[in-house]
Formats: C-alpha cells, structure tokens, sequence
C-alpha cells in the first residue's frame, strides 16, 4: 500500500525533524516547509494527503497561507495553534481549516488526529459513487464534488462539502453536533469545541452569496436542519 504523504508547514525545525521521524516510523512519508512562504508553493504545486500547518511564522503566518488559497483546496488542513487561543481556532476554520489541535501536544494524540482525518478522505471515495442530491435549489455532485445554489457554483472545503452532505441526505431532519463530528471529522464531539459551528457557518455563509433565503436551520444546543423548502 502507498504510505500517505503529508505535509508540515512550521518553522521549528526540531520539532519538524522530530515529528518526521516519528510520522516516518508510523509509515508516513513527510515533507517539511521551515516558513510560510516556500509552504504555500508547495502545497499549490504537489499533492499531498494532508497538510499540517503551523500558525505563527515569520514572513507568511499560518492564516495568511490560508487565505492565500482562498478556501477551494481540497487537500485537508490540520492546524497547529496555541493552546487555549480560541480566536485562532476559530479564525483558522473560517479561512478555511478542516481541524485544529492545541499546542503542545503529545505526539500519539496527533497521530490519532491525522488517522481521523485520513479515514474520512477515504469515506469520500466511496461517497462519490453516490447520486447527486438536489434540495432548495441547492445541487451536490457526489461524483465531481461539486455545489451549486441557484445554479451558481459554490466553493466550499473537503469538510464543508462533506457536512452539507450529511444535512442533505438527512432532509428535513436534525444532525446533531456529535453526529457531524463523528461521522465528519471521525472524532467524539469534545466540550466548547467550535469546530462544527464554524464549519456550518462557512456554509451559509458561502450560500447567501447566492441567496438570502435560508437553507440551514439551527436547532440550538442540538444541532442543524437542511430544509426541503422555505420556512
């Protein structure tokens, strides 16, 4: 089987060596950027499974890496942000992230997170064999991972293509917030994640450019509704 190849965007370069030997000895090949700048050709110019990104470098910052790829990548990004700084998180899922974990972290824990993320690329292969769905003049391709609302094409992220997914195949009825996470991101809803929440956000957000009517209702403190028609 081919290893995975990742990514890892940080400008520690102890770190990078030491998180390279150990994803290495796990069986993945990695390759490593030390600054923003030379990160961002690399991730426009090869192809990799995933890509592990700091916040904080000199030069180009994790965010700014982000918007430079403006939200229509498709290779998923787990971001490295500082423990208990929940506006990086936030802003880091808004630009586009599809996770986070707090620094520092314990090496298995990251592990475990790239497993996760890793085992929902390879749900979405089997997904797109599935039929397009078509609800409130929303249209998603299965096939071409494609989003169209009001027949105008909408760009949205690995993880927010695959959240739209679930609230579609569920019409009309409420996805809760531990059912996104686990069957989205392949991991237990954790306490004041808000992970999920800005996930939703970049949807509706990236839909009301096309229309002001509402497609996403919020069941708070339970989760979200796709709705078949306006309410």
């Amino acid at each position: 089987m081919t290893s995975k190849h990742l990514l890892l965007i940080d400008d520690d370069q102890e770190l990078a060596e030491l998180l390279n030997e150990f994803l290495a000895s796990e069986g993945y090949q990695v390759s490593c950027c030390f600054d923003g700048i030379s990160g961002l050709q690399q991730a426009k110019t090869q192809l990799y499974d995933l890509i592990l990104l700091d916040v904080m470098m000199p030069g180009l910052s994790g965010f700014e890496l982000l918007k430079a790829l403006g939200g229509k990548h498709h290779t998923p990004i787990l971001m490295l942000t500082a423990k208990g700084d929940d506006t990086d998180r936030v802003l880091g899922l808004e630009l586009g992230a599809d996770d986070y974990l707090a620094k520092p972290y314990n090496p298995s824990e990251l592990l475990a997170r790239i497993k996760a993320i890793l085992r929902r690329v390879d749900i979405i292969e089997n997904k797109d064999k599935k039929p397009a769905l078509e609800y409130n003049q929303v249209l998603l391709k299965n096939a071409t991972r494609e989003v169209f609302c009001h027949q105008q094409s909408v760009a949205l992220t690995g993880t927010e293509f695959e959240m739209l997914h679930l609230l579609m195949e569920n019409l009309d009825a409420i996805v809760s917030k531990e059912q996104l996470s686990e069957q989205v991101l392949n991991r237990p809803l954790s306490a004041y994640d808000r992970s999920i929440d800005m996930h939703i956000s970049n949807i509706r957000r990236k839909l009301q450019q096309h229309s002001a009517l509402e497609k996403i209702k919020t069941i708070r403190g339970v989760g979200y509704v796709f709705m078949s028609g306006d309410r």
